[in-house]
């Protein structure tokens, strides 16, 4: 999956949002977060490495659309909540390092879903992740389509869903 342009004469380097999901499937949901200091610091510093990569993309992909445009406006957002939270840090006692970890967490997952929405890029194309519980649906794991229109009738959204979590999104 290379990224669709270049700046300056100097391609871009690959963006791999199956990767990115998979390194957030490290600190997320929080019963899986380590508390151990190194594998701490080693997973703060992926996601942080992520978000850096992934913001420029979102940012040139954004451009390209109209000024009112919804998705543009909705990822534009998240990439000055991601920039906040690369620029606030942890705090100063273990728990706030756990934390900040989820934090940048939760922020790659969003940045994820806006590069895909942005960039026309099927989750078929990357792993498949389950929009109800943000996490991968494995080969052998049971799922089915999930489709959403917005009331608005603007937006839709499409995936797949673990069959476990389609009591979460009144699935039947």
């Amino acid at each position: 999956m290379k990224a669709t342009g270049s700046r300056e004469g100097v391609s871009a380097p690959p963006v791999d949002v199956a990767t990115m999901r998979a390194s957030v499937a490290e600190v997320l949901p929080p019963e899986v977060t380590p508390t151990d200091r190194g594998t701490l610091q080693t997973l703060t510093g992926l996601l942080r490495g992520h978000l850096q990569l992934l913001i420029p993309e979102i940012e040139q992909s954004a451009a390209l659309l109209p000024a009112d445009d919804v998705p543009r406006y909705c990822a534009l957002v998240s990439v000055r909540e991601a920039r906040g939270k690369l620029n606030a840090g942890p705090g100063r006692l273990p728990c706030d390092a756990v934390a900040y970890v989820r934090r940048l967490g939760r922020s790659l997952l969003a940045l994820c879903d806006h590069f895909e929405t942005l960039t026309g890029m099927s989750m078929s194309m990357s792993m498949s992740m389950c929009v109800a519980c943000d996490q991968p649906i494995r080969g052998g794991e049971v799922s089915r389509p999930y489709g959403q229109a917005s009331s608005s009738g603007g937006a839709s959204f499409s995936g797949r869903i673990h069959d476990h979590c389609s009591n979460t999104v009144g699935l039947r």
